[in-house]
């Protein structure tokens, strides 16, 4: 501030009597806090799968995921990244991971939220879509905390292929109590779990392991030897790892610390320098005499890990749809409040376009999550109708929601313009995520060929699938036109036409969700693009009479 000449102040030195140099205008306050759980697509979702009587805690989630301080934590966690610490100033080999207090704060949160392993020990139906439904909200803070909490989630399931383990270990890991310290497990008040399958020779194929496992004189207790290629999240307790016993393949039990208080030994050669998920550690760790405990039968390892590889194959989905929706509404707050050419953003028609284009992308992505994790409820307590459609439906959403995810937040960053390529806006981080989820728990044509082969050794798969494309029969016709050319393409299926059939069962299993479950304007447009060929190669190509204004209403009231 400096004085002039007849008693006014001016900002920033400029001249008398002349505008100020930094006076901001034409820029959108900030976003928080507001309610990351205003969607109505997911509150819907919520009671539609069983699970309305968590509405209400989603609702105080969605509010603490979208204050200043959740959003805080979420930018300082990755600011501020993991430092490995392999030895502490003795020389001793420590093997730990620090953390930035921020880490801390939203892994407590999520844990006692129930986020981690806790529906396993909730017997309401429908505690597993509540689970997916907190994922979707507090998703809105960062994905890299994701990781243990996702396979803290998917370790239950494996772990009780051996009961004895379970009954010691399953308590622990489905706990709501976050403690970060390393210590003999059984005496912890809650668990977190990792595992360990890739190795740098064979990646996604994991039966080229070289990993070795020697059985001890103690039975289902053996030793490991060997180097993991990438391991998430190494400051869990306990791992679930592949390893060749004398039976092949086989799955086993390592945790950090024994029973007896001495480290296992899990040397941590290094930490992955990644693209995204910067505030988790993901790392390569040295396996030397370690000490493991068989879970399930020697020779079955990918089929007892399977389980936890389809659970955290939903956390993808479920990921991918929560960075959606996150990108979504910072693109339309910012179009509400920046002006151009004489009008605001949100109020011009191309725009409109893009902003109506991305939430219908976004619904569809959601309304499948919640599809999905429904059918994962219903098959924990016994539904096969549900197992089976659980089995091909969830490789088909990873295959495709997390293949829409980099392209869907690069458009919402672009909505921002250069305000979106700052660090400061947190857009980059989105789009340095994205592409993540398509990768972790198997590429594209991983999923695809996974479908290929439910669908040729699983028949019921089939079944399933063509069962709950039935239901929205008859109420559109390029629906109907859509499920007759995927029966055709399914006589056809091979490793070449692998894609395009996996994304046709995808747009067919949303464009059917939306048809029997959202307003007639979203389910058209959706129909008429995705199914109908009405749409360009970008966002933001719907045509003329797609009910924009209700599309957008429906998924950001405040810009709609």
């Amino acid at each position: 501030m400096v004085s002039t000449s007849d008693g006014q102040r001016a900002q920033g030195g400029s001249a008398p009597g002349g505008p100020a140099t930094h006076d901001v205008t034409n820029q959108a306050p900030p976003l928080t806090p507001y309610d990351a759980s205003a969607d109505t697509a997911l509150l819907q979702g919520l009671r539609r799968e069983g699970a309305g009587w968590a509405e209400e805690d989603l609702r105080r989630l969605g509010r603490q995921a979208g204050s200043v301080q959740a959003q805080e934590w979420a930018d300082l966690a990755n600011r501020h990244e993991p430092e490995l610490r392999t030895h502490d100033r003795y020389g001793n080999r420590v093997d730990e991971v620090e953390f930035h207090p921020s880490w801390h704060h939203l892994m407590r949160t999520a844990i006692a939220e129930g986020l981690a392993g806790s529906p396993w020990a909730d017997d309401r139906p429908g505690a597993h879509v509540a689970r997916t439904a907190g994922g979707l909200v507090w998703g809105h803070t960062e994905a890299g905390h994701g990781c243990p909490t996702s396979m803290t989630y998917a370790a239950v399931p494996a772990l009780r292929r051996q009961p004895e383990l379970a009954k010691v270990y399953e308590p622990l890991l489905t706990s709501r109590e976050y403690d970060p310290q390393l210590g003999v497990p059984t005496e912890k008040p809650g668990l977190l779990a990792g595992m360990g399958m890739t190795e740098k020779q064979g990646g996604s194929d994991v039966r080229t392991n070289t990993t070795a496992a020697t059985p001890t004189a103690e039975p289902g207790v053996y030793t490991l030897r060997g180097h993991k290629w990438f391991t998430s999240a190494p400051m869990c307790d306990v791992f679930l790892v592949l390893a060749q016993a004398p039976g092949g393949l086989s799955c086993f039990l390592v945790p950090r610390v024994l029973p007896d208080g001495t480290r296992n030994t899990f040397r941590i050669q290094r930490l992955k320098d990644k693209l995204g998920n910067r505030s988790n550690a993901s790392s390569e760790p040295e396996f030397d005499g370690t000490v493991a405990w068989l879970v399930g039968p020697e020779g079955q390892g990918v089929k007892t890990i399977i389980e936890m590889v389809n659970c955290t194959r939903l956390d993808c989905v479920m990921m991918s749809a929560a960075l959606m929706r996150k990108s979504l509404v910072e693109a339309g707050h910012h179009a509400r409040y920046r002006s151009a050419f004489g009008a605001r953003l949100v109020d011009q028609p191309l725009m409109r376009n893009v902003l109506a284009d991305l939430a219908l992308e976004s619904e569809a992505a959601t309304t499948l999550t919640l599809r999905l994790a429904g059918a994962a409820d219903r098959a924990v307590r016994g539904d096969e109708g549900e197992a089976a459609f659980r089995r091909i439906a969830t490789a088909v959403g990873k295959y495709w929601v997390t293949k829409r995810g980099p392209a869907f937040t690069a458009e919402a960053l672009e909505c921002l313009g250069g305000n979106g390529y700052v660090e400061d806006s947190g857009m980059p981080r989105h789009y340095r995520e994205a592409p993540l989820l398509s990768i972790w728990e198997g590429s594209g044509n991983v999923n695809a060929l996974d479908v290929l082969r439910a669908l040729s050794r699983e028949p019921g798969t089939v079944e399933a699938l063509f069962g709950e494309l039935d239901r929205a029969r008859g109420a559109d016709s390029r629906l109907d036109t859509a499920v007759t050319r995927l029966k055709r393409q399914l006589a056809e299926a091979s490793q070449v036409t692998a894609r395009r059939l996996v994304e046709r069962m995808a747009l067919t299993l949303q464009a059917s969700l939306l048809v029997r479950h959202a307003p007639p304007a979203v389910a058209d447009a959706f129909c008429a693009t995705r199914l109908g060929g009405d749409w360009g190669h970008a966002f933001g190509t719907l045509p003329e009479g797609s009910g924009l204004d209700t599309v957008l209403e429906r998924a950001l009231p405040d810009v709609g």
